[in-house]
């Protein structure tokens, strides 16, 4: 049971670190509003068209505002949690003008609203999860890691288990021509101790 929960630990963690960061996500999610926001002040009626929708170009460029405005806080802010879940409102908004709008306009426009809400029900996905994980610490600030050694097991668990299976490597090993002359040397030495030690406590 234990090696199957480890594997399994192990296989969430190594997928965890696959997947994109949510403080990665909310970067792009800045960038992402902040050209969003200047497509819609410089060319709303163009934006409006793509989207499919009906609305005037102060509107449009009122979204373009917003759309900057969450950018930049995301971008600039040191906890962008608020900024991501003011786009989630904004999306919901632009939710909102796409199905009010799409009753009006021909089937050819109300095929181009569908699909810009889906696009923007993907991108409210995204705002969502990185707005739920994103970390409630402001970006900066020095977290307190004293409490953990950096071992897999406690110091004394880990003492000694290296050299359970070291081998010295091969070149850091005696040369073989040299090997009888460091034996014969090392022999010598401690004959030569062990007389000492003999007359010491002879005496």
């Amino acid at each position: 049971m234990d090696s199957r929960s480890d594997s399994k630990q192990e296989g969430a963690r190594a997928l965890k670190e696959r997947l994109p960061q949510p403080d990665s996500i909310a970067r792009g999610l800045g960038w992402f509003s902040i050209a969003l926001g200047v497509a819609e002040l410089v060319a709303p009626r163009m934006m409006a068209r793509v989207a499919g929708v009906e609305t005037g170009d102060g509107a449009m460029r009122f979204y373009g505002l917003r759309e900057l405005a969450c950018g930049v806080g995301i971008l600039a802010s040191r906890n962008p949690r608020p900024f991501l879940w003011a786009r989630v409102g904004g999306d919901a908004l632009d939710l909102g003008t796409l199905a009010l709008s799409s009753n009006r306009l021909s089937a050819r426009e109300r095929q181009r609203a569908g699909v810009a809400a889906v696009n923007v029900a993907c991108v409210t996905a995204l705002d969502v999860y990185a707005a739920t994980c994103a970390s409630n610490a402001p970006r900066g600030q020095s977290l307190d890691y004293s409490d953990r050694t950096g071992f897999a097991k406690s110091a004394e668990q880990m003492r000694g288990a290296a050299l359970a299976d070291f081998k010295t490597p091969r070149d850091m090993r005696t040369p073989e021509a040299l090997a009888p002359y460091t034996r014969s040397e090392r022999s010598a030495s401690q004959a030569g101790v062990g007389r000492v030690g003999s007359a010491t406590n002879g005496a």
